[in-house]
């Protein structure tokens, strides 16, 4: 069988060609760029299993762009055109949208599980605009859009790929275009989701009925989600469903952070042994740093990764301290961490509206300043297509030995959110970021407690996920010391992120 143009290592190579047997067998032929019409009632599923440096996203990324070549059509949480007889599909989904942006910063269009579970009731003029934008139909007429608008919405769409970011040049939102929302009764095609690792039994039961064709891409040595025993949803299909892929894909050798996580899983490995290796290649690379203090500065946009919850709120309140933080309010550039969204069913537009915006549990998300309305604020969405919106907002900030949340600003129902500045190390799983700070005493404490999971120690898993969520640079944190900033909270850094159509907005 030949393999695509991308150079693969050996076992990347052979998963490649089991995925295109598998989906040769549902009538797409990724050899030939050929597909045939599906075959009602047939399914399968399979599992690319692999710890972080074994190509998971590379392979995926290929099979997505073989895919693409062979006619088979991207379903997105931006649009989703007429269903058709002969249509195939594909959807690239991941558990979060602080997962799903990091496939899209390598070009997979990923969005999240959750908005490809409800289907949105468009304007006829919406879909006219959106067919138009994929060459699925003529230029449209719309009422109160000019033809300069639509030039423009034309030429963003031309450079990236994106329905709302071509409305948005145009001075538009999809939203706008949105009468309503239903759950979704017919099923898709192809699902490809990544960090499957996260996923529960049931979230994989809801899949599996949507998606005839699923393939599974998950890192069986990070945390399985809670409730789940240890034991993630791919591990329990049988072996003929499961393809191991094998550390190190070339482009990952040489990568001490790497080498870190896979040295974990010697089994004769101890904590301070680890620690030991830890300094070593701080003393031998610069992409390891063995830091006395946790950095405060930091923080600001990427949290320190801890085990223990009550770690997390005293580093929180340390930030904040030392930041010159008033107990009454929040200072523009401090980071929260969206806890969900606290809406009743007759707000679920607005619910909906929002979570297509990246405001779901677990997003990253950036103070900027206070909203126009009471108990409104203004955010940036860390990852978002679309990252600056103002939302009714419920922000807790927890303090050491009380129960209850300090809440310096809450309105009667909205996105609740808790402070971003040290998360979880269960809560980052799914998350990256150019630099992380890891809190090693928790991990010295997890070791100490002797726990497992699964029947491998916890501290193990822990400092896995942990390092592994450091793209660039990982630092290893020896002291419970918090170290003074070197510069004061501010979101200049996002002003010059945002392309023109998304700068700050002052207005709801």
């Amino acid at each position: 069988m030949n393999s695509p143009a991308i150079s693969f290592s050996e076992d990347q190579a052979e998963a490649w060609d089991r995925v295109a047997e598998q989906l040769r067998g549902m009538g797409v032929d990724l050899l030939e760029g050929a597909h045939v019409p599906p075959v009602e009632g047939k399914s399968t599923v399979l599992a690319v299993m692999g710890k972080a440096g074994s190509g998971k996203t590379m392979l995926l990324a290929s099979l997505y762009k073989s895919l693409q070549a062979a006619g088979i059509e991207v379903i997105s949480g931006d649009y989703e055109g007429k269903k058709k007889k002969d249509r195939r599909t594909l959807a690239i989904l991941a558990p979060t949208n602080k997962a799903a942006s990091v496939l899209r910063m390598r070009g997979v269009p990923a969005t999240t599980i959750h908005r490809i579970l409800y289907t949105p009731v468009y304007d006829p003029q919406y879909e006219r605009i959106a067919d138009w934008l994929t060459g699925n139909g003529p230029r449209p007429e719309v009422e109160g859009l000019t033809e300069l608008a639509l030039d423009r919405a034309k030429a963003f769409y031309e450079q990236n790929a994106s329905v709302p970011g071509a409305l948005a040049a145009a001075g538009l939102r999809g939203s706008d275009f949105i009468q309503g929302w239903k759950r979704r009764e017919e099923p898709l095609d192809i699902g490809f989701i990544d960090e499957s690792s996260m996923l529960d039994d049931r979230q994989f039961d809801d899949l599996r009925e949507i998606f005839p064709t699923l393939v599974l891409f998950g890192d069986p040595a990070q945390l399985a989600p809670v409730g789940q025993s240890g034991q993630m949803v791919f591990e329990k299909l049988g072996p003929t469903r499961q393809l191991h892929l094998s550390r190190i894909h070339r482009q990952a050798e040489g990568n001490p952070i790497l080498d870190l996580a896979h040295a974990l899983a010697d089994p004769d490995l101890g904590f301070d042994q680890f620690e030991r290796m830890v300094e070593q290649a701080a003393r031998r690379d610069d992409r390891v740093v063995l830091a006395e203090r946790v950095n405060s500065d930091m923080m600001a946009r990427s949290p320190v990764l801890v085990w223990r919850n009550a770690t997390r709120i005293r580093l929180i309140n340390a930030f904040r301290a030392v930041h010159g933080a008033p107990e009454d309010a929040l200072l523009p550039g401090e980071p929260l961490i969206c806890d969900g969204i606290e809406l009743p069913l007759k707000h679920r537009k607005k619910r909906i509206d929002l979570e297509a915006r990246g405001l779901i549990k677990g997003a990253q998300v950036i103070y900027l300043a206070p909203g126009s309305r009471p108990g409104f604020a203004r955010l940036h969405v860390i990852g978002s297509e679309d990252p600056q919106l103002s939302a009714a907002s419920i922000i807790k900030i927890e303090k050491p030995d009380e129960e209850e949340p300090f809440i310096p600003q809450a309105a009667t129902m909205g996105a609740a959110f808790l402070h971003g500045a040290a998360v979880t190390i269960h809560k980052a799983q799914g998350s990256q970021w150019p630099e992380v700070q890891v809190f090693a005493p928790d991990l010295w404490a997890a070791a100490q407690a002797g726990r497992s999971e699964a029947g491998i120690p916890l501290w193990k898993r822990l400092a896995y996920v942990a390092i592994t969520r450091a793209e660039k640079r990982l630092h290893w944190v020896v002291r419970n010391r918090l170290a003074r900033p070197q510069s004061l909270l501010g979101i200049e850094d996002l002003r010059a992120q945002a392309p023109a159509t998304l700068a700050l907005r002052t207005e709801e």
